[in-house]
């Protein structure tokens, strides 16, 4: 959630009044992010102060944006706990703001947990089941903007800044994923709207409740069992080496399949699939490391970290293989 583009609080205060949201009182840039720029934003309306997120999209266009922004309004309106557009007169829940395309969403309550304990992360896999469940009758479609279609594309670009073990690496692990997707399982897994993106920072609580899922604006039609592995790579792995964490992982794992079950490809699958968002997010770590944009707050992300998951990963398969 950099900052990209600078909105001045008379800006700010200018789209509100568009939303009938009252009078700005606050508006503070956020940092943690690379994709778009995020503000947080406090309004007065009728006597009572309100909490919203401004976000200006610097990647995605006008005509990605319909996808994500109603598939929060879908979710909100099933009660999966997520922000909701806020609509101007005409019903659009999709803003202009300096020329760019934006929205206004609720602010969540609570905080992260970047920490989590073995309830924590039951609650994010129970409410992911959730989510995927209540999405199952979203009636707009878009792939995920970042699978293996872009690894394929991005792979090429990163692969001049790396060392000779890591290019092997990449090289070998997306040769697997290639092969992965052409198989008889992959096209039966069970596949709908899914979050992609669901990290630890993007997961609200107070106490071990959850309160809410939020940015969604890498959200995409793809398999839930790998939105499920992006999940565990980094809700159930120990930060500082990458390492598996069995107790939060069956945690997780129970909990999601306690409110929907995982098909027989799935099961299969998931370990490739673990390998998958390891790949996917390192990928996307080393282009915005070796090829970053500009922005007043940029916080790029250590590529290396999911290097190591995707190590891990590996090894973990190799070991299977040869277990009888």
């Amino acid at each position: 959630m950099a900052v990209f583009t600078e909105v001045t609080p008379a800006e700010a205060e200018n789209l509100l009044a568009r939303l009938g949201l009252g009078s700005l009182t606050a508006l503070q840039g956020c940092a943690g992010g690379i994709e778009n720029t995020n503000y947080f934003v406090t309004t007065l309306h009728q006597g009572v102060v309100h909490e919203h997120v401004l976000t200006l999209f610097e990647r995605l266009t006008a005509e990605q944006l319909p996808f994500y922004l109603h598939l929060m309004k879908h979710l909100a309106g099933k009660g999966i706990p997520v922000p909701d557009p806020a609509a101007d007169t005409q019903g659009s829940i999709l803003h202009t703001l300096k020329g760019k395309p934006a929205a206004v969403v609720n602010k969540l309550a609570g905080k992260s947990q970047l920490s989590p304990q073995v309830g924590h992360c039951a609650a994010v896999g129970g409410m992911l089941a959730r989510m995927h469940l209540a999405g199952m009758d979203y009636d707009r479609h878009q792939p995920n903007l970042r699978g293996l279609a872009w690894w394929n594309e991005t792979v090429p670009v990163v692969l001049p800044h790396l060392t000779p073990s890591q290019a092997e690496l990449i090289s070998s692990e997306l040769s697997h994923q290639n092969h992965v997707a052409a198989s008889a399982a992959y096209a039966a897994l069970p596949s709908g709207p899914i979050h992609a993106d669901l990290f630890r920072d993007n997961v609200m609580f107070e106490g071990e409740r959850l309160t809410g899922f939020f940015d969604f604006y890498f959200a995409g039609c793809d398999s839930f069992v790998f939105d499920l592995a992006v999940c565990l790579n980094d809700w159930a792995i120990d930060l500082p080496t990458g390492a598996h964490h069995p107790d939060r992982a069956h945690a997780m794992l129970q909990a999601y399949e306690a409110v929907r079950p995982l098909t027989p490809p799935e099961h299969q699958l998931l370990p490739d699939m673990m390998r998958a968002g390891a790949l996917r997010f390192w990928t996307s770590r080393l282009w915005d490391w070796h090829l970053p944009r500009d922005a007043a707050m940029l916080l790029p992300h250590d590529p290396t970290h999911f290097e190591r998951v995707l190590r891990h990963r590996v090894a973990q398969a190799q070991v299977a293989a040869h277990t009888p």
